[in-house]
């Protein structure tokens, strides 16, 4: 207990104080952002500053967190992904030259060290993904696990990505998401009874509940619209989403069920996209913060149903059985459609007028 509260004092603070130190810094060198190209009436503010959210794990980790060969190879692939979304933000790398390199990065992660080999899903059964195999190179690489692992991180990057478009709502959802995975690992703690899954529930609730401590200075910020995290930010965090998932039992759904709501949105928005004849990754103004903001939702009651929602479906899917579980995602669903409804409706009678 005086650990965590010590990590909660030192988080806050490292945190603030980066946030603070690399804003002035951003100001002095000129990273801005252009608000005019959003239509805002704001002056500009530090963009990019994701980087709090690596330099900051990295420090808090090694004084939190027992050193092993799994965080080692955390710390680089954080290092390599923070460097690269870093330079996407200063560039603007076309979206698919970052598909490309999300797919490269997802797997060199699954070839060297984080694997998915089946799914616990929502109908109570597993689903085995070690059904195939292809010898390449003289190694053997089990191709549908390989596929399932780069879909899926490549899936909740662009999904957390997505939620972006409203200042403060990445930062709020993600910090509710790491929140929930911190109370599903004290869940595993409480009732594994073997040393691995011990190790292993505590590794996970120690770096989650690190990551909280982190969002909540980010959070203050980011809302006040002071700062921009922008990929730095997004990437790194839907890394850490990803892979706290795999860590902790490969519980894809129960992170699903928390990061629900931008989850069936994220498959909404392709599917209209490519419906109308559009790329899946192009960029537009029909996400779920745009659609309630276009009905009448404000920012706050926006951040609000998002907190409200994403915290009560993942927690109720901590403690849920198969059949709660099925009842929560078709709640999440029916919700995102009966809200494109009422968006499409409103749409077409602002058009008239």
């Amino acid at each position: 207990m005086l650990t965590y509260l010590l990590s909660l004092f030192l988080s806050i603070c490292l945190s603030s104080v980066l946030i603070c130190s690399l804003s002035r810094l951003f100001h002095k060198i000129d990273i801005l952002d252009n608000p005019k190209k959003y239509w805002k009436k704001r002056k500009p503010i530090p963009y990019s500053m994701g980087v709090v959210f690596f330099v900051s794990f990295f420090i808090l980790s090694f004084l939190f967190i027992d050193y092993s060969y799994k965080l080692f190879l955390v710390w680089v692939f954080w290092a390599v992904i923070t460097a690269i979304s870093f330079l996407d933000d200063l560039t603007s790398m076309s979206a698919k030259t970052r598909l490309i390199i999300q797919v490269i990065i997802w797997a060199t992660i699954w070839i060297t060290s984080i694997k998915i080999w089946y799914v616990s899903n929502i109908f109570g059964w597993i689903i085995e993904l070690e059904t195939l195999s292809a010898i390449i190179a003289g190694k053997e690489i089990f191709i549908i696990p390989l596929i399932f692992t780069i879909f899926w991180y490549v899936f909740v990057f662009n999904a957390l990505n997505w939620t972006d478009g409203l200042q403060g709502n990445t930062s709020w959802l993600s910090l509710i998401c790491f929140l929930v995975i911190f109370l599903l690992g004290l869940k595993l703690y409480l009732t594994d009874d073997y040393t691995w899954g011990l190790q292993n529930a505590e590794f996970v609730m120690q770096m989650s509940i690190i990551l909280v401590w982190i969002l909540i200075p980010f959070f203050y910020f980011d809302y006040k619209e002071k700062i921009l995290m922008w990929d730095s930010g997004t990437m790194f965090l839907g890394f850490m989403l990803a892979t706290l998932a795999i860590i902790s039992g490969w519980k894809i759904a129960t992170v699903l069920a928390v990061f629900g709501i931008y989850a069936v949105d994220a498959i909404y928005v392709i599917a209209r996209r490519v419906m109308r004849g559009k790329s899946p990754l192009s960029w537009d103004f029909t996400h779920l913060h745009h659609r309630l903001s276009d009905i009448g939702f404000s920012k706050n009651q926006i951040l609000t149903l998002v907190f409200s929602l994403s915290f009560f479906f993942g927690v109720t899917a901590l403690f849920l059985d198969k059949t709660g579980k099925i009842i929560v995602f078709i709640i999440i669903a029916v919700f995102v459609v009966f809200l494109s409804y009422i968006w499409e409706k409103v749409k077409k009678i602002s058009f008239k007028k």
